[in-house]
């Protein structure tokens, strides 16, 4: 892997770089999952699980790696500029804080949001003996409860969680592709996290009938320390280049339903000069013509 700014000696490397640059309309955001040093059984398959609802956009490192985020992120750093990830998930356990999961991301490489929980209740995908959706998979986001939208923390916790399982953006989409729900419920001081498989059903109408059957993983999470950018930091990250920003129409106006109304400017229209359609009964006689050009009469040719 390449991290200086010299100018690349091969084409792949110089392909290598421009993948990293900055562009108009940003890559899929990668996620990278990491072990801690203390980690226990049930944090790795936590790890492994998210893994497979996230891949293709994530990179899982199987080794232990020794480190605190909350005290020291340079190591965090490091590994996000390596994968070339702005999301992380940190897996550890210690008798402290039992079953620790640090869900963060990245802006210009440097921590922005970091957000720690644990892990109360754990069932696996392999526990649930049901269909699974295929890899890939873009999931449709449920989010319930007040608190969401009240508790400053639980915000900024909603946007980390919608920036981590959204998937791709899409142009479009096909009504066998919903097929994934993750539904996360907070109540209680506690955060639910289900994932459904949707199943279209025979309805006897256009409109199928719709089923959820509990796929997995399903976690009961807790809140614990966060680490949260400034409002002037955060507010810079959400900055979008001029290039994206949709230009200002001149004379379009929209009313209270949504209705597009425009205004034209155009020239008075002279009537007298109005091609009409081309038929006997409206073509003009001789006298009318005369009439029009100052009265003069045509003389009559003598024949031979």
């Amino acid at each position: 892997l390449i991290y200086c700014y010299r100018k690349p000696k091969t084409k792949r490397a110089k392909r290598f770089l421009e993948k990293r640059e900055p562009k108009l309309n940003e890559n899929t955001k990668n996620a990278m999952l990491i072990k801690g040093g203390n980690a226990n059984l049930t944090v790795t398959e936590v790890l492994k699980d998210i893994y497979a609802v996230k891949k293709p956009f994530a990179v899982l490192y199987k080794r232990k790696n020794i480190t605190r985020p909350f005290e020291d992120q340079t190591s965090l750093e490091f590994f996000s500029k390596k994968s070339d990830c702005s999301l992380f998930l940190f897996g550890s356990h210690n008798k402290k804080r039992p079953n620790n999961l640090i869900i963060g991301r990245m802006f210009d490489y440097h921590v922005l949001d970091m957000i720690e929980l644990g892990v109360e209740k754990f069932v696996s995908l392999k526990d649930i003996k049901n269909s699974k959706c295929p890899e890939g998979t873009k999931p449709m986001l449920i989010f319930a409860g007040d608190v969401f939208d009240v508790n400053e923390e639980y915000r900024r916790l909603k946007s980390l969680l919608i920036d981590f399982f959204r998937g791709p953006t899409v142009p479009s989409i096909r009504l066998a592709g919903l097929e994934y729900v993750l539904h996360f419920t907070a109540v209680d001081g506690k955060i639910y996290m289900r994932s459904y498989k949707v199943l279209l059903k025979k309805s006897g109408c256009k409109i199928p009938r719709i089923e959820l059957e509990e796929m997995g993983p399903s976690l009961d999470l807790v809140m614990r320390r966060t680490h949260l950018a400034s409002d002037d930091l955060y507010k810079l990250s959400l900055k979008q280049p001029k290039g994206l920003k949709p230009k200002k129409k001149k004379n379009i106006s929209h009313d209270v339903f949504g209705t597009t109304y425009g205004r034209i400017h155009m020239q008075k229209q002279d009537l007298s000069k109005l091609q009409t359609r081309k038929m006997k009964g409206l073509k003009k006689r001789p006298a009318e013509k005369s009439a029009e050009d100052g009265g003069a009469t045509p003389k009559k040719s003598k024949s031979a």
